[in-house]
């Protein structure tokens, strides 16, 4: 399980404090760890194919108790359908041990889908539904068609009523005409309810059969997954131990979601902990296609996922001294680069928030409102992103630049940087996105219950950066969802080539390459046409 690197790295200092694993650029050990990885999975012919559908890779560089550096590796989930291959560390816990209790208990529930599976379709129960059908289809038109006659007898009854003058015994006629049409259409609709009544007494007690099994599912699967989630218990630094239900429910009052513990990240420092090892830094990587709906590129660097892994890595990190992966340093005081008696607009810096947040200092807002103590950004710029951002001076003007926003009113312009050079030199893309709650901030292309999102793109140039070919696009969001430029060029099912710089969509780097360069709007009070523009800084 424990590997020593395979060339001399005497040389390389060690990192002072352990990466942070949800914001980091690799340790050179890393990579070295990770290159030896990748060579030994690529020499196992029988994963391949698997591998190709894609899987996440992790690595911990470590020290043991005799002072041997070196690194662990795990993957998630299962690989090969298997927790525990020799050359990785095991899971935490192996959920397929033979005869265990969750072997046992899923074998039970499996039983119960089997027996609601037969219920289901058998020729009985398939039957009886099919009768009732059509016994309330056919009651149906025979109500109808009463309705109808009664409808026309009123219309004649009418007709008398208007046309002649008529009698008190014809009038009371009449009357006994209507109450006995009324009460037999009651009488025709009892029977009718009477007859569905008994044919439901058969479906019934097969849907009370089936309901009974989905109940006793649905509290085994609970059950189980409970159990499941008690069988993790996790290490920390300190030598506590906790298991996975307690650490959710310490952070954030939340039950572990499916999957929780199976990560590559969990899985190394469990076995750090347990012999006796210090953990150094660590990185996690793909290898294969990207999953339907994320983005993943073939041997990028990715941070651990926030959904399962930020509570359980907060908690098994206690007592490591580790950097606290903060946002680039950014200036306090604002390049302001337009300005009139409602509007304000910035060049904001890459690192700085448009609003206040929970993290990155200072925000665009909070420094312009000791000026002007009512300001509000009228739109966002991620905080890695560069550029325009325009704001309002007052509440009434904010209203109103939203809705323009809002109606695609406001043209606004980006200049990136992308790996590589799409095959057409200008196009549309059109991806749905909705948030990847697993991987927050990260958002997902999702094309069922996704928000449309549309962007125009034009490439200006492309040219060789670092031994690689790059491009300069001017990007023209339609819409604006989260992060949508940056999905829309790393997506396989666009163009597939990540905006440089971009942590959760591509490879870190000192900043994202992504710069919000012109906004054009018809201005709400003055009815001019105001355009800004502040040029690319890269």
């Amino acid at each position: 399980m424990f590997h020593k690197f395979s060339t001399d790295i005497s040389d390389i200092p060690l990192p002072e404090k352990f990466n942070n694993p949800f914001r980091y650029t690799p340790h050179r050990l890393s990579l070295m760890a990770s290159d030896e990885v990748r060579t030994y999975i690529s020499e196992k012919e029988e994963w391949q194919e698997e591998l190709k559908k894609g899987k996440m890779f992790g690595v911990l560089v470590v020290r043991t108790q005799e002072g041997d550096v070196g690194f662990l590796s795990a993957y998630s989930g299962l690989l090969d359908g298997k927790n525990s291959h020799s050359y990785f560390v095991p899971a935490i816990y192996d959920l397929l041990t033979p005869q265990s209790y969750f072997q046992t208990e899923e074998r039970n529930i499996s039983l119960i889908n089997k027996c609601i599976a037969e219920i289901e379709s058998c020729a009985e129960y398939i039957g009886s539904l099919s009768l009732f059908e059509k016994e309330v289809e056919e009651s149906q038109k025979i109500l109808s068609d009463f309705r109808k006659q009664m409808q026309e007898s009123k219309a004649l009854r009418d007709s008398k009523r208007t046309s002649s003058n008529l009698t008190t015994e014809e009038e009371a006629q009449l009357i006994r005409e209507s109450q006995f049409e009324k009460a037999e259409y009651k009488r025709l609709n009892k029977r009718i309810k009477e007859r569905e009544e008994e044919l439901k007494i058969d479906i019934l007690r097969y849907e009370d059969k089936i309901k009974s099994l989905k109940q006793e599912r649905k509290e085994r699967s609970a059950n189980l997954q409970e159990w499941l989630f008690r069988q993790f218990v996790l290490l920390n630094a300190q030598g506590e131990k906790r298991d996975l239900v307690d650490i959710f429910y310490s952070f954030n009052a939340q039950i572990p979601p499916a999957g929780a513990g199976e990560c590559a990240a969990p899985k190394m420092l469990q076995y750090a902990y347990k012999n006796n090892m210090q953990p150094i830094c660590m990185a996690e990587f793909w290898v294969g296609e990207s999953p339907v709906g994320e983005v993943r590129h073939n041997g990028n660097f990715y941070p651990s996922c926030k959904g399962k892994c930020l509570p359980i890595l907060t908690y098994m990190l206690q007592g490591v001294d580790i950097e606290d992966g903060g946002d680039h340093e950014v200036p306090q005081t604002l390049d302001v680069v337009y300005s009139d008696d409602y509007l304000i607009a910035v060049n904001k810096p890459s690192g700085m928030l448009s609003s206040p947040g929970k993290t990155g200092g200072e925000s665009v807002e909070e420094i312009l409102q000791k000026s002007y103590p009512d300001v509000k950004a009228v739109h966002r710029l991620d905080m890695a992103t560069s550029g325009v951002l325009l704001l309002a001076k007052d509440v009434s003007t904010y209203k109103v630049m939203q809705q323009m926003f809002a109606s695609r009113k406001v043209d606004k312009q980006y200049v990136a940087i992308i790996e590589g050079k799409p095959q057409k030199n200008e196009g549309v893309i059109s991806l749905p996105l909705s948030s990847d709650y697993a991987n927050r901030p990260a958002q997902k292309v999702d094309l069922e219950n996704g928000k449309e999102a549309i962007t125009r793109y034009k490439l200006l140039e492309s040219y060789y950066h670092e031994g690689r070919i790059c491009s300069r696009m001017l990007l023209t969001p339609i819409t604006g969802r989260t992060h949508q430029l940056r999905v829309h060029m790393a997506h396989q099912l666009s163009l597939g080539m990540p905006i440089l710089g971009d942590e959760l969509y591509g490879k870190p780097d000192k900043r994202l390459l992504l710069h919000a360069q012109s906004v054009t709007f018809i201005h709400p009070m003055t009815g001019e046409r105001v355009e800004i523009k502040v040029s690319s800084p890269f």
